[in-house]
This record gives structure tokens, sequence and C-alpha cells, in this order.
């Protein structure tokens, strides 16, 4: 065989092998229906929380979409409501860079609804280097994962009085692939690191919070939705944005695809047995050697409460 048909072999096994790695896609087949339940979805103007928050609204649920633009949010409401004809889908702000905010829309959250089935913490940023949240804080660490942990903390009471009820943190294969240090995690590091240390404190949240209401009829399950073609990358610039507009087209999930692993966890019946664990395609998966250090959940749990100021009356776990 020539030289130059070796190498068309090579290139086609190349790119069926990372279409395969990148792409293949494990769809949800769960017939569960949300009529009577209630699901807040973060970041659900777009992307992979879109598809979530459609797929929910499709199962009957009352869907509650939590974004920081209205007029997004709003244009996303109504594409929603005209698909599934369902009503029940709501639009309450809500800006993560902030913790005053946060609180704002948990309290709203607190007095209005009467139950919570599904907390979906979706909303996340990357591409972005050392700017500061409203808190002083790295942004991408404040929007990705410190807030999703006071969300989550402040709606605990509720989650737990609807119980069972789930709570659904979405994170990155990026988590793998960093060096984690729980003292450092408000400097900054690199665009890269920043946001792969966010999306691995959004597993070991998962893991810790799954320990701490061990007790409760409240279940938390993490996610790798793989590499999708989402919004996140906005703020990529350089050779990364060229690399990412090669590849994405071939190798990166559409967005549906993409929300196939968070909507299998919050609807799909008796997976309790893997509480706190994280999935990828569908499927359980081993925790990343990143997170599997320990007493470090712990250690970032205690950190978390520092810097999201907990309140003496607020502090429960």
């Amino acid at each position: 065989m020539s030289t130059f048909w070796v190498a068309c072999a090579v290139i086609v096994s190349l790119y069926v092998a990372f279409w395969h790695y990148f792409k293949a896609t494990t769809w949800c087949r769960s017939q569960t229906c949300l009529i009577g339940k209630t699901a807040i979805v973060t970041g659900a103007n777009s992307g992979i929380g879109y598809e979530t928050a459609l797929d929910f609204a499709k199962r009957g649920a009352r869907v509650i979409l939590a974004c920081r633009d209205k007029n997004r949010a709003e244009v996303a409401k109504m594409k929603i409501v005209k698909e599934t004809d369902n009503e029940n889908v709501v639009v309450k702000i809500v800006n993560l860079a902030s913790f005053d905010s946060v609180r704002d829309f948990a309290k709203n959250i607190n007095e209005t609804e009467e139950r919570l089935d599904i907390l979906v913490n979706n909303a996340g940023l990357g591409g972005v280097k050392d700017d500061k949240s409203d808190d002083g804080l790295l942004l991408v660490m404040h929007v990705n994962y410190l807030s999703a942990f006071l969300l989550t903390y402040l709606l605990i009471d509720l989650l737990k009085k609807t119980g069972p009820s789930r709570v659904i943190n979405v994170s990155s294969i990026a988590a793998r692939f960093t060096n984690f240090d729980v003292d450092l995690i408000n400097n900054y590091t690199g665009a890269y690191t920043i946001y792969a240390n966010s999306k691995l404190c959004n597993l070991l949240f998962t893991m810790e919070l799954a320990k701490r209401l061990k007790e409760t009829e409240i279940t938390t399950y993490c996610v790798n939705p793989g590499v999708v073609q989402t919004e996140i990358f906005r703020h990529v610039k350089g050779y990364s944005k060229v690399f990412i507009n090669i590849f994405k087209e071939d190798f990166f999930k559409t967005c549906e695809e993409g929300a196939q692993t968070t909507i299998y966890t919050a609807v799909t019946k008796n997976i309790e047995e893997y509480n706190g664990c994280l999935f990828d395609n569908c499927k359980v998966v081993d925790t990343y050697p990143t997170a599997d250090v320990k007493g470090l959940p712990k250690k970032l749990w205690e950190k978390s409460v520092k810097f999201v100021e907990l309140k003496p009356e607020e502090i429960m776990y």
C-alpha cells in the first residue's frame, strides 16, 4: 500500500476516533412525566440550559428560567411555550455574579413556590481572564461554582420539604485536567485553569452535598455534558478561538445532545444509589482522580461557606 493511502487511512481512523470520543451521544430515553413538579434551570435562555428547560416543559413541569438577561429569557420562554403548549414556564432574574442577587432570588423562590423538585445548576462562563465579580471575586469561579453553592444551600429547605428532589450540577471534562489547591480558589492562574478548577469544584460540591444530605430525600448528581457548541465559548480569543471554530462542527455536540445527561440525571427513576456520583453520556462513571483526594470535598465546603459569607441564621449543614 502506498504512503498516500496509509496516510489517508490514518486520517480517517483518527477522524472516526475523535468523532466517537467527542460527538457520540447517548440519549435519555426516560418517559418520566413531570406534571405537578417544579424545576429551576440556571442559564436557561440558551445552550444546554435552554434544551434542559425545554425537555422539562415537554414533560409538563412548571419550569423556572433563572437568567440574568430578562429580554433573552423572555424570548426563550416564548419559544418553549410555543413548542410545548406548556404555559407554566416563568422567568425569574438572577445575576450569578452577585451574592445579593442570588439571595434575593432564593428568597423569592422560598416565598412564592410551594415546591422544588429539580434544581439544575447549569449556568457557566469560560474563556474569561481575571475579571472580577460584583463581590470582588474571580468572575468565573463566582458564576460557575460559588453562586451555585449559595443558591443550592439557600433552597435546601424547600428541596427537603418537597422530597424526593434532585440537585444537578454541571461540570466538565476539564475538571479531570487541573491541579487544584483549594486555598488558592480565588487566585488567578490562567483562563483555562480557573475554568477547570471551577468545574472541579462543582464535582467536589456534589460529593460533599450528598454526604451532608444523606438523611434527607434530596439526591445530587454531577454531569459532564461533553464538548458542546454553547455560548460558553463566546469569550475565548486568539488561537483557542480559531481551534474551536475549526473543529466545533465536526466534533462538538449540539446543545440538545449536550443536555441529555443533565436530563437523564434529573428524570430517570431508581438512580438514588448513585447519589453524589459523576455521570457522562447518561451513565455513571468513576470520579476524576483530581476529585478523589481525601478530605478535599469537605475542605472546599468549609472554604465556600466563608466566601459566600453565610449568615448565622443561614447555616444548617
